[in-house]
């Protein structure tokens, strides 16, 4: 049995750096250094010109995981750049297969802490952000690491453009709970909210993408949350 264990263990480590391999290769995936935590990442201000080729609005996915929503967007909206952002090559390689398989030239993939992120987008760069699913850290002591909390949304305003959303989708009402609070702090401007996303709002191509995550959850009787907000300009 421990000999069994150690196969699997041994296979699911070399399949992991077998793609972290893969990822060095890809088109339209970024690997920052962690150098860039206290420094400006060289495509800072400069996605559009040499990444995308074009003057689309970019929109991110923070905490993308497989990138299941950054593609179905990037599908939807051709005339748009998107970019799914994890932690976890292990995690982004299965998005950017389909991208780089499917020549999907409007999305691209990077690996980065989200606490990063003002090191690799100028101010202004940025015309959305997709927060899907993020781990709710529930403990109070944790409270800090909410991707809604307080730091990230003053990085948030930093980096986007006057009147850009940020749209969280989660399965965690107390999470969804705090982020409308935070938003409301900050001075945000409430597009959408409610606590049960399938039964109050009117069918959206957008909302009706739905990761593996959500998929189980909606299979386990859990209701979805969904909260869409602006912030203002940061006062001078």
């Amino acid at each position: 049995m421990c000999n069994f264990a150690g196969f699997i263990w041994n296979r699911m480590a070399k399949n992991k750096l077998q793609r972290f391999a893969e990822l060095e290769n890809m088109q339209r995936v970024f690997q920052p250094a962690s150098a860039y935590a206290d420094r400006d990442y060289p495509l800072k201000g400069k996605w559009h010109a040499e990444v995308f080729g074009n003057n689309h609005p970019i929109v991110l996915e923070l905490g993308c995981g497989k990138g299941e929503y950054t593609i179905g967007l990037a599908r939807l909206f051709p005339k748009k750049n998107f970019i799914g952002i994890d932690r976890k090559g292990a995690r982004i390689w299965r998005g950017a297969k389909t991208i780089n398989d499917e020549v999907v030239t409007n999305a691209a993939f990077m690996r980065l802490q989200i606490q990063h992120l003002a090191s690799v987008f100028a101010p202004g760069e940025v015309q959305e952000i997709w927060i899907t699913f993020p781990d709710p850290q529930p403990q109070k002591t944790r409270e800090k690491s909410r991707l809604t909390g307080p730091r990230f949304l003053e990085m948030y305003r930093g980096l986007l453009v006057e009147g850009g959303l940020i749209h969280l989708k989660t399965d965690s009402f107390p999470l969804y709970e705090f982020s409308v609070a935070a938003a409301m702090e900050a001075g945000a401007e409430i597009r959408e909210s409610t606590a049960d996303l399938y039964a109050s709002l009117d069918s959206d191509p957008v909302l009706d993408i739905k990761t593996t995550y959500e998929k189980r959850f909606l299979e386990q009787g859990l209701k979805i949350c969904y909260l869409s907000f602006s912030l203002p300009p940061k006062s001078n």
